[in-house]
């Protein structure tokens, strides 16, 4: 039999809004179980409690994933002040509450300008970040606390679009290497309320933005009807 999927298999840029919950592998196995080849590939991960943009390659165009990975990117979200987390953000339950009234707008705007250009950032202890060869959430998992090495990273734009305590809504503009689950532990300790990542959403890597991407749920119909036509074709 003829194979359905040609196209992939020579090499297709694939831009998926990643829903909630989904790892970003849950996205490529998926789409490998769609196009019927192995060679499938995302560039740069999103946690599961993150929403928004995932470049995902097949076939021969698997080589580009790194250029991909370069480029700027862009997201929204919102931090919760008044706790902080042990992973930054909502995989794990708040802790040391802090009293948040007497908190002022111009305190939260003001704060984003320590965390704007070229700055150093250290990673989340719970993220893929690896150290002696094992990745670091491992190591955390099981209570060993380790030393990371701050890397340089560069903002190129950290915006609070609208405030409502606890919650702030924010945007950020940056290299690759970037975690925001870390700027949001930071911002919370330059405001002394403490912060995590509450929500995020990735908008934009290079020039491929969330208003190019297809949900998981419209890319399955996309490809029973690519297989559909190409059934009818060859009867």
């Amino acid at each position: 039999m003829e194979k359905d999927f040609n196209k992939y298999e020579a090499g297709q840029v694939i831009l998926i809004d990643k829903p909630l919950y989904w790892t970003s592998f849950d996205i490529v196995r998926k789409i490998r179980s769609l196009v019927k080849i192995k060679k499938v590939g995302h560039a740069g991960t999103l946690d599961p409690l993150a929403t928004g943009l995932l470049i995902v390659c097949t076939g021969k165009f698997t080589k580009k994933i790194n250029e991909y990975m370069g480029m700027e990117k862009e997201y929204t979200g919102t931090f919760t002040l008044g706790a902080v987390t042990p992973t930054y953000d909502l995989e794990s339950q708040p802790e040391d509450i802090k009293d948040i009234s007497t908190i002022t707008e111009e305190q939260i705007h003001k704060a984003t300008e320590q965390f704007t250009g070229e700055i150093q950032q250290v990673p989340p202890m719970h993220s893929a970040v690896k150290k002696e060869g094992k990745p670091v959430y491992l190591l955390a998992r099981k209570g060993i606390d380790l030393q990371l090495e701050p890397r340089t990273i560069t903002i190129n734009n950290f915006t609070i679009e609208k405030i409502e305590l606890p919650i702030v809504h924010f945007r950020v503009v940056c290299t690759t290497g970037t975690y925001i689950r870390s700027l949001a532990n930071d911002y919370g300790k330059e405001l002394g309320t403490g912060a995590y990542l509450s929500s995020l959403r990735r908008t934009r890597i290079g020039n491929f933005s969330t208003e190019q991407a297809l949900g998981i749920e419209d890319f399955t119909e996309q490809i029973k009807k690519e297989t559909l036509s190409k059934r009818q074709s060859n009867s």
